[in-house]
């Protein structure tokens, strides 16, 4: 959490530069190369079932980091991952199906509510930016349960070929949208930065984690992440929200942690 979080920090530095799609292009295609060179994955080939759920979770991994950091682009980091974490929070509830499990919901949606410009004194949110949060945590959840299928696959094999199948059309968006703008070594350097603290380590991680727990222990874990992402969206980019807005995203935090606490095995 730490990591990926302090690396959206910095990647959003980087988007007046090449936009949100280039650092995205930049931050995956470097991270599958350094994924390739370490793992070496083609040493053990997946099987053909391995090989269709590790298309599928690249692609879910890649339509991710497109769309939150199309959200970051346009609402403060802190409020962007609170609207994604609701992806992890419903692979909980809907794997339980309990009736007590959806007050947890109910929090979260409250949580989100609170974060609605309706209320005075919150900032309007760009409703673009919200839809990209919304789509993230779409992938997001589907990231999870793919992800778990192939956490079998030892030595960091899953992240790397899901890295490789991510890179492969995040790349082509990122340089149709910046050009040759990617390859300036303020970018590169940037974006390995981004690469190894997004990407490479957090994502290996987070597959020894999904190899080790089961998935509601992951989720209580995960959800903490829009108070990360708070803090590291006022610790370097400065991004100061209400008190409104720390209020939801605690609410976001507690509703994520108690489901994932709650939900049978």
């Amino acid at each position: 959490m730490v990591s990926v979080n302090a690396g959206a920090a910095w990647a959003k530095g980087l988007f007046p530069l090449v936009g949100s799609e280039g650092v995205t292009a930049v931050r995956v295609g470097l991270a599958a190369v350094l994924m390739l060179a370490i793992v070496r994955p083609w040493r053990s080939l997946p099987t053909r079932r391995d090989a269709i759920n590790l298309a599928i979770y690249g692609l879910m991994l890649g339509c991710m980091n497109l769309l939150i950091y199309g959200a970051f682009a346009r609402i403060p980091i802190g409020v962007a991952v609170a609207i994604e974490v609701v992806g992890p929070l419903a692979v909980v509830v809907l794997s339980s199906r309990r009736a007590r499990d959806f007050a947890w919901v109910l929090l979260a949606a409250f949580g989100l509510w609170l974060l609605a410009p309706v209320h005075a004194g919150v900032p309007p949110l760009d409703p673009a930016g919200v839809a990209y949060a919304l789509g993230a945590a779409f992938c997001w959840a589907m990231y999870i349960v793919f992800g778990k299928r192939v956490s079998s696959l030892g030595g960091g094999q899953a992240v790397a070929w899901g890295m490789l199948a991510a890179s492969l059309f995040t790349v082509p968006i990122g340089v149709a949208t910046a050009g040759s703008g990617l390859l300036a070594p303020s970018v590169l350097a940037g974006g390995l930065a981004v690469a190894v603290l997004s990407s490479a380590l957090p994502y290996s991680l987070e597959m020894a984690a999904l190899a080790r727990l089961p998935q509601r222990v992951f989720g209580i874990l995960v959800s903490a992440g829009p108070a990360f992402a708070a803090l590291a969206g006022y610790l370097v980019l400065g991004e100061r929200l209400t008190g409104q807005q720390w209020l939801a995203i605690v609410l976001v935090v507690l509703a994520c942690g108690g489901a994932a606490a709650t939900a049978k095995r």
